[in-house]
């Protein structure tokens, strides 16, 4: 029986559904995750960086990229995306675990050229370093003919977000438990250091972008 893309199997009381929920997960953290496929009937996966842009996920790579090539021909495919929020300390080694959020859009998906692949590779950056492209020049005709820029599309059914945002369960009935021993969540947090400038710009000013996104940081490295 095939599983249906769509539904939780294990701790099916994690699952969100709403659509709001998953932009969410998608939205949050360095927008990275593991782009899937068969080949040959052996699995492939990917790391790539990816953004999203209104009900469709954009991503790109080298046009070299044999992995692409078969994706951008129709393969199916999947992209998870995992975000770790916190370490569980339960009673237990079997009780402990992790808070998190992830989500896995499931479908085919579509190369896209010319204008519109720039646009969505403006997107794209907008989401991993906001601010940056008005500070440099456009594309070039050159490096869009070198990159692979792939669309996958959103839609019902399609997708599914687990949630586990909670602290340690409490034991059984009955069971022996330290009553010394300290339990309860280790969240986990990020967070930008000092930007470190090229060779070539040392000495000058960081670029406004940074500074922003980098939560205001007054100079160079």
């Amino acid at each position: 029986m095939s599983r249906r893309p769509d539904r939780i199997n294990r701790h099916p009381e994690r699952a969100r559904t709403e659509r709001a929920q998953l932009d969410a997960v998608l939205d949050a953290g360095h927008h990275f995750g593991s782009l899937s496929t068969v080949l040959d009937g052996r699995p492939l996966v990917v790391p790539m960086f990816y953004g999203r842009d209104g009900d469709r996920i954009v991503m790109h790579g080298s046009t070299g990229a044999g992995a692409l090539r078969l994706v951008a021909e129709g393969a199916p495919a999947a992209l998870c995306v995992s975000l770790l929020d916190g370490w569980v300390y339960g009673h237990t080694l079997f009780d402990s675990s992790a808070n998190y959020r992830s989500a896995v859009v499931h479908g085919a998906l579509r190369t896209i050229t010319g204008a519109e692949a720039a646009e969505a590779l403006t997107t794209l950056s907008e989401q991993l370093m906001p601010g940056r492209a008005a500070e440099v020049p456009e594309h070039t005709r050159k490096q869009l003919a070198a990159t692979q820029c792939l669309t996958l599309p959103i839609t019902d059914g399609s997708w599914t977000v687990k949630v586990r945002a909670a602290p340690p369960g409490d034991p059984e009935p009955g069971e022996q438990v330290d009553p010394r021993l300290w339990t309860g969540v280790l969240p986990i947090e990020w967070g930008y250091g000092e930007p470190v400038s090229a060779p070539r710009a040392t000495g000058l000013p960081v670029s406004p972008s940074v500074r922003s996104y980098a939560g205001g940081v007054p100079g160079s490295a």
